[in-house]
């Protein structure tokens, strides 16, 4: 390494996946990134030399009063010299984090040298927390989903609908239908209320056809509608039905809650269905977060053969803006 060069290293990251990138790399330095979050926790990456490379993830340390954590992630170390060069892959599944000073942290031992100029990246795949009391981990992802809920319904009306009380509207879905109310459709949806405010078949036939939704999807949607009492599983299972329904009946809060979870688990295998979706539905964020995964974090290299597929196929606009992102992100390296 020429003398005058320092070692320079920044963590870049997205809600799910951190990348620490180090410039002018001398393999007898130790390194220590600054801290990044992850879901609600900070870690750190620590490289050092001993017989080998040796990476580790550290978790800041918490209260013992904290819920057990259980992670799992992938780790891969990218050399950035002649190109784009997978040096090393590892990854764990299912293990509880130890916050003690001396407890062991997540360790990779790295059996190449390693280049000048390289990546170390992480991604978490999820991150549970699990009763001291026993019970099944949580998704930490689940969470932000659920207080949404609460603060946009109220509980009682829950009833309503699973009860069928005093229905006075009928919701055709693909294979099945359900009783609603006027009164608490129309306040939630511009579009409801004026389906039943003016001379519309709606307000004459007491119905609301929705043949492109399942009935599963349906309940999830109304369920969100009247309460708080829909799951996450569902949510999920549901959640690109949710988005065209939130979108076609101007749910705002259902469609921004769409989006904040597609937003929390972009990865290679659909982040370029993600970016169709994004512009499809006006999602401003999920199209940012997608096109910094690609570009940023060079995710690009990974799928080249499906990105080239996507730019022979998708909508013109949204590949003009996508190129141009890479080509202005590429001048500035």
């Amino acid at each position: 390494m020429n003398e005058n060069e320092a070692i320079t290293h920044v963590v870049d990251m997205t809600s799910r996946l951190a990348q620490w990138r180090i410039d002018n790399f001398d393999s007898t330095s130790r390194l220590e990134s600054q801290s990044f979050k992850i879901g609600d926790w900070d870690w750190n990456l620590v490289l050092k030399k001993k017989l080998n490379f040796v990476i580790k993830l550290v978790p800041a340390l918490v209260s013992s009063g904290h819920d057990p954590l259980i992670a799992s992630l992938k780790m891969r170390v990218v050399s950035l010299v002649g190109g784009r060069k997978t040096l090393a892959r590892a990854g764990i599944w299912n293990q509880q984090v130890d916050y003690t000073q001396e407890g062991q942290k997540f360790v990779w031992v790295l059996e190449v040298p390693l280049t000048r100029r390289f990546i170390i990246e992480v991604e978490f795949l999820d991150l549970k927390t699990a009763s001291p009391n026993g019970g099944e981990p949580r998704s930490v992802w689940s969470e932000g989903f659920t207080g949404n809920q609460k603060a946009k319904a109220v509980a009682g009306f829950g009833r309503l609908l699973s009860e069928s009380i005093h229905t006075d509207i009928v919701i055709h879905a693909s294979d099945g239908s359900i009783g609603a109310h006027r009164a608490v459709l129309a306040p939630r949806s511009l579009v409801f209320d004026s389906m039943f405010t003016h001379n519309l078949k709606e307000k004459e036939l007491s119905a609301v056809n929705i043949p492109d939704m399942s009935i599963e999807a349906c309940q999830a949607f109304l369920s969100y509608i009247y309460s708080n009492n829909m799951q996450y599983e569902d949510f999920l299972t549901h959640r690109l039905d949710l988005l065209r329904s939130a979108d076609k009946y101007d749910v705002a809060d259902l469609k921004d809650a769409c989006e904040e979870s597609l937003i929390k688990d972009i990865g290679s295998e659909n982040v370029l269905e993600r970016l169709q979706i994004a512009f499809m539905y006006s999602l401003p964020r999920l199209k940012v977060c997608c096109i910094k995964y690609l570009v940023k974090f060079g995710k690009i290299f990974d799928i080249e053969k499906e990105f080239n597929a996507f730019v022979q196929s998708a909508d013109r606009e949204l590949v003009s803006e996508v190129v141009d992102k890479i080509i202005s992100a590429w001048k500035g390296v």
